[in-house]
């Protein structure tokens, strides 16, 4: 299965890049912009991985992004992911991006996306890889920050294909923002919004009917609630599920008791991704391995997923039908 997974050209859907930075990158950078850490050693850092809740996770995220000043920061960190993407046969990919993280240090938005767009545009000439950019909003921020990232990500709307919604869930259900994206449709941005996760159930009801969204960012607590699977499966809404973090924030207790693969027999349209993979101990790759060697999946299943993994994509119906063809033949 391994070798499979391998060779099976796949998309990845939920990929926080600001999550992709690496110990050594974040020491790298630090040095370089003489920026303190509250760690000696990158063994200090990898040990300082072991979260107990999402929160726990993101207090070390927004502390490590602070390594992060510079357009050729931004730029090394997303060229380091692209590369990792073509080591593991990734040939499509729809990253996030937090702005806020940034702006909120004084740190400008064109510094942000100019440096992030730089290296997708090498990583579509020189490797190959497709990809689209979502801006996040910081959802335990404010309504009114929102719409200021709103209204600065505007002179920018060429190189961002949508928006979504991330950062703490328990608190701040999608309904606090139902305002903000009603202008992010009309500005005509694509929806997506993280619910599901930290969240019950009724933050993917909101998610679906207030924000309109047309993918669900993890959504593994739809099956608190039957009336919802059904929803998802005829309306086939995705789900980007990203396994290792799920086990690793503690939402599922161990990857034996994941979801993923019972929802997939259902008719669900689930797919497998990374989320903050520097953090959470691998890539989409590993993603993978880690439900093959913890559940019952054959490897029909297996290519299932990776279709699915375009399926759900922003791509055109051609590019779709391009990818799942060649998965088809293996």
């Amino acid at each position: 299965m391994k070798d499979l997974i391998t060779k099976l050209p796949k998309a990845e859907l939920h990929l926080h890049i600001e999550g992709s930075l690496e110990p050594e990158l974040m020491f790298s950078l630090a040095q370089k912009n003489t920026i303190s850490l509250p760690y000696k050693t990158i063994e200090e850092v990898k040990q300082a991985y072991n979260f107990t809740s999402l929160q726990s996770f993101l207090d070390i995220y927004y502390a490590g992004a602070n390594v992060l000043i510079n357009e050729s920061d931004f730029f090394d960190l997303t060229w380091a992911y692209l590369l990792r993407c073509h080591a593991q046969n990734i040939c499509h990919t729809e990253i996030f991006f937090d702005p806020q993280t940034h702006t909120s240090r004084g740190i400008a938005f064109k510094t942000v996306i100019d440096g992030i767009t730089k290296a997708l545009q090498k990583g579509e000439q020189e490797l190959g890889i497709s990809s689209f950019l979502i801006m996040c909003f910081l959802r335990h921020l404010s309504e009114e920050n929102a719409f200021e990232t709103l209204k600065a990500s505007l002179p920018f709307k060429d190189k961002i294909i949508g928006v979504g919604l991330d950062s703490s869930e328990v608190g701040h259900p999608p309904s606090k923002f139902q305002r903000l994206f009603v202008e992010c449709k009309k500005v005509g941005y694509k929806i997506v919004a993280h619910a599901g996760e930290e969240g019950d159930s009724s933050y993917i009801w909101e998610a679906i009917n207030l924000l309109q969204v047309e993918r669900i960012d993890h959504g593994i607590r739809c099956d608190e609630d039957e009336s919802l699977v059904k929803l998802l499966i005829e309306k086939q809404i995705p789900l980007t599920v990203c396994p290792l973090s799920n086990v690793k924030l503690r939402a599922v207790k161990n990857m034996q008791e994941h979801n993923i693969l019972k929802l997939l027999r259902q008719g669900v349209l689930v797919t497998v991704n990374s989320d903050d993979p520097a953090y959470f101990g691998g890539y989409v790759n590993e993603n993978y391995e880690a439900i093959c060697d913890n559940l019952d999946l054959s490897k029909e299943e297996l290519k299932t997923l990776a279709s699915n993994s375009f399926k759900a994509s922003f791509l055109s119906d051609e590019r779709k039908k391009h990818f799942i063809n060649q998965i088809s033949q293996y």
